[in-house]
């Protein structure tokens, strides 16, 4: 039930703030799109854990590029 709240909510943002921000993640795919199929594929704990990895390495230091789930 969580981990549908919580994917309720990547959508959300994805559909009514993202796109009215400049874009900024060095990754591919995007760090809530990142989040979002992280908590479907491992789901709550895994998935949060793993996205709390991602934003981590979501820096202007780090290269980026593709990192799939």
């Amino acid at each position: 039930m969580i981990r549908k709240f919580l994917i309720v909510l990547i959508i959300a943002y994805q559909r009514y703030i993202s796109p009215f921000t400049a874009p900024s993640c060095r990754f591919y795919p995007s760090c809530s799109e990142y989040a979002r199929q992280s908590l479907i594929k491992y789901g709550l704990i895994k998935g949060v854990v793993k996205t709390c990895g991602r934003l981590c390495r979501c820096h202007p230091f780090h290269p980026g590029g593709y990192d799939p789930v």
